[in-house]
């Protein structure tokens, strides 16, 4: 099975197969501990990389569809890099009936990237979210740690620009 991750090529220093190596060391053949090993190599990588899955799947003696699907199944998993401005639209009820959804499509559509992707320069990246705790400022956006509430889909292009400027 072949399946699209992310399109920022791999790229993996020694600590990190050092602490890699050390992990699947810890858990060789446990194949009931694939959810544990995915966070432990998501903390080393910042994210589940198709390489690295590939590796964990002989480690545990899983094949890398099922940890593919834990990876997508489970929302503490990334299966692609952050970019260095994080875009995060909140998609919970209040923000979903007050625009988030046309909000979130236009900040996709200027990034030229999907959800749960990271643009190949690796500046951006969209991973909307399902509450903020903001319902009162819906919809709301966070770039990292800023938040800009009451959005518009006109508002968007300007906010973009202004990390786009950076």
């Amino acid at each position: 099975m072949s399946y699209k991750i992310n399109q920022i090529k791999f790229v993996e220093t020694d600590e990190q197969r050092k602490a890699m190596d050390k992990v699947l060391a810890a858990h060789a053949g446990q194949n009931d501990a694939a959810v544990a090993v995915l966070e432990e190599v998501q903390n080393i990588y910042g994210y589940l990389p198709e390489k690295v899955l590939q590796r964990v799947s002989i480690a545990l003696d899983k094949s890398t569809e099922e940890l593919f699907s834990i990876g997508t199944f489970y929302s503490q998993f990334s299966l692609y890099p952050k970019g260095k401005y994080n875009f995060s639209m909140c998609l919970g009820t209040a923000c979903y009936v007050n625009g988030s959804k046309e909000v979130n499509e236009k900040i996709k559509e200027l990034l030229g990237i999907g959800e749960g992707e990271c643009t190949a320069d690796g500046k951006f990246s969209v991973n909307p979210m399902r509450c903020v705790g903001c319902c009162g400022l819906a919809p709301v956006l966070t770039v990292n740690e800023e938040v800009y509430g009451k959005l518009t889909v006109k508002e968007v292009e300007n906010i973009v620009n202004k990390y786009k400027s950076k």
